[in-house]
């Protein structure tokens, strides 16, 4: 394991340099919303073009941020044993998180 850190670093990168325009998608879709309503969400979602990216933006975030308190965790919890427990409940929350989002976004996608 002696490149686990070189590539978990480029990883990181490279899902920030993919929520780049990711997030101008997101940020510029929702403005153009008439209204924030169930409704309009629904309409909005019905694309598969916008569920696809809305499903991107989503595990690609929460691998990110994952990566992310994964590092905060290995550098700040000394106690092997207490860093492990950290890095599988992460894991676990950002699994528990992507599937809700995802599951919702097909809901809203398919009209459910």
């Amino acid at each position: 394991m002696s490149n686990h850190g070189t590539s978990h670093f480029w990883v990181q990168r490279l899902t920030a340099v993919a929520l780049v325009p990711l997030t101008i998608w997101f940020c510029f879709s929702m403005a153009s919303l008439p209204q924030m309503s169930h409704a309009n969400l629904s309409a909005w979602m019905n694309s598969p073009f916008n569920a696809t990216l809305m499903i991107l933006v989503i595990g690609v975030g929460l691998y990110h941020g994952k990566l992310g308190l994964q590092v905060i965790a290995e550098d700040y919890i000394a106690n092997t044993s207490k860093r492990v427990i950290t890095n599988g409940v992460i894991t676990m929350i950002s699994v528990l998180f992507g599937v809700i989002g995802i599951v919702s976004v097909l809901k809203l996608s398919f009209g459910a």
